[in-house]
Formats: structure tokens, sequence, C-alpha cells
């Protein structure tokens, strides 16, 4: 009985969200429009469920580049209006679109040439009526007895909220490197971490020239303790790399290695990336190419830093 219950509550609230499919047109452009013209915050107001919904678009707002907070519509009547300012946008959220509270809001809001953006079930009530821009959320019905328990209409008007959140992330071109400004803590925060965040630089960055002698090579790679070292021509561009292992491989071949420069024995065309890089793909070369660093070049292939596997592994990127 009870699997029997979830699954039609499951399937009610998955239909709630298709049928926002056909509705989405001209209005929900004229949404994003307002949303990223936005020169304030978008204030996000509802009561009860609603209210909670609204809490958790507004953090989605915020957390992809889109400055934004909730206002409890009880408490912006007794003083908390002072919140909301000309150039903010209100996306006020009520399923019967009737909601006292919310309604008491529009007046003051008007004065403060406030739009608002409407998400309500009810297309013909106050709410949407006085609204810029009417979002319709409207569903058949909602879960449990006799249709009373928020569930279905909630659900549809979160995914509303997500769909306008990621619709203006998309116009105003947020990047992953955006993303990992504003989510510095935590596993996220860890696999958006780039390339500049955890490389080796300045004095710590291993570099001979092409012509530097071996034992020389070799004193550079055992003080910056990285395992290799880059090659730099007379213009401090890359020229190649030398790992631990070409030197074991050289000493094994070779019966005069210290006769050799490094230009003779590095690898000319090493694994390089670019510091705005995930660190997560310096990763995943040094995985594909079984080796343990990576440099890093600027755009006139100068070295501008190492990139060590054990600088993941402190990062707990792995």
């Amino acid at each position: 009985m009870s699997l029997d219950i979830a699954r039609r509550i499951l399937e009610m609230e998955a239909e709630a969200i298709r049928d926002l499919l056909p509705r989405l047109g001209a209005s929900f452009e004229q949404a994003i429009d307002m949303i990223t013209r936005c020169r304030g915050r978008v204030m996000l107001t509802g009561m009860g469920k609603s209210g909670i919904i609204c809490q958790k678009i507004a953090a989605t707002f915020a957390s992809t580049g889109t400055p934004s907070h909730f206002l409890h519509p009880a408490e912006a009547i007794h003083g908390d209006l002072g919140m909301v300012v000309s150039g903010d946008v209100l996306v006020a959220v009520s399923h019967s679109g009737e909601t006292p509270e919310v309604l008491k809001l529009l007046e003051t809001l008007r004065r403060l040439d406030v739009p608002i953006i409407a998400l309500t079930g009810n297309p013909e009530s106050t709410l949407a009526r006085h609204s810029a821009v009417m979002l319709h959320v409207g569903i058949r019905e909602d879960a449990g007895p006799m249709g009373l328990v928020p569930t279905a209409s909630t659900t549809a008007a979160l995914a509303m909220g997500d769909a306008l959140a990621i619709a203006a992330l998309e116009k105003r071109g947020f990047q992953a490197s955006d993303f990992a400004r504003l989510h510095p803590g935590g596993r996220l925060g860890k696999r958006l971490l780039t390339v500049e965040q955890v490389m080796h630089t300045g004095e710590q960055v291993p570099r001979v020239q092409t012509g530097t002698a071996l034992k020389d090579v070799i004193y550079e790679m055992s003080r910056k303790s990285l395992g290799i070292t880059s090659v730099v021509d007379d213009q401090m561009r890359l020229a190649g790399i030398i790992s631990d292992g070409d030197l074991r491989r050289l000493l094994e071949r070779d019966a005069h290695p210290l006769e050799r420069t490094a230009g003779e024995i590095m690898h000319r065309n090493p694994v390089t990336i670019d510091r705005k890089e995930l660190a997560s793909h310096a990763l995943s070369l040094m995985e594909q190419r079984k080796i343990t660093a990576v440099l890093v070049l600027d755009g006139d292939r100068r070295v501008e830093g190492v990139v060590h596997l054990h600088d993941l592994w402190r990062t707990q990127l792995i």
C-alpha cells in the first residue's frame, strides 16, 4: 500500500512539472530579461510552504551569480520592506494568487517602481493582474487527502524557479570559474579549484636553460623537489622538460651522462596547461599520460608554474 501511494505521489509531481513545458513562451523570456537587466537584487516572497520554496530559489539565484534574498511577506509589512529598493525585481510565489500578506506588498512596490514576476496557479488572480510578468505554475491537483497538502504545487513552483535561475545563468555567460568563486568550501569547491590556485610559482618553479650542464640540472631538480625541471631557451620560452625518469634512463644507457646538456636529454613536447583551467583537468592529464607534474604556460609559452600530483592530494581533490 505504501509503495502504491509513493508511486502515485511521484507521478502526480512529475506530471505537474511536465505540464509546465507547453506554458513556456514570451512571458518566460520577459522574466529572464527583467532578471538579467536587474540593477539591484532579485527578491523573493511567499507565505507558508511557498515561502520555503522562495528561500530555496533565492539560494539558487545567489549561488549562480544573481544577487538574491528572501523577503518574508508578513515581516515585510511590519518594517522589512526597507530591504526592497528601486532597481530590485520581486518574484512573488502564491498558488492562489490571493495570499493576503503578499497582496499587501503590491501598493508599496508600485511606488518604489519595483516590477513583479508572479509564479501562481491562478492566471486570473489579483497577484497575476498586478504583476509585470505572470508565469503559470498551476497543477491538476495536489497529493494527499482532499488535495489539501501543498505537494505538486510547490514542486511546480520550485521547478519554475530553477528554470529561471539557470536560464539567467546561461544568458549572462556564467562560467565554471565564476561558480568556483562562489563555492569555495566543501567537495564542490574542491572540484572547481583552478590550476592557479594550486600551482607552484616564482622561485618554486624549477628552470634550466638548454645549455645547462647535467650536474646543474640535477642540482635544480633536487633543490625544487618536484621530480622535474622545465627547460627554457634564451627568451625564457619553454623548450622541453626533464624528469627523474629521464635521468635514470640516461644513466642506464650513457657511459658519460655528465657530459650532456639539458637540451640534449629533454622531452621537446611536454604536457602543459593554462592557469585558468580546472585543477581536475590537470589531474586528468596526469592520469592519462602517467606523469606526476604538469607545466603551466602563459600565452607566450613562458613557464608560469607547475602543478604536482602531491598538490592535488593536499587539496583532497583525489
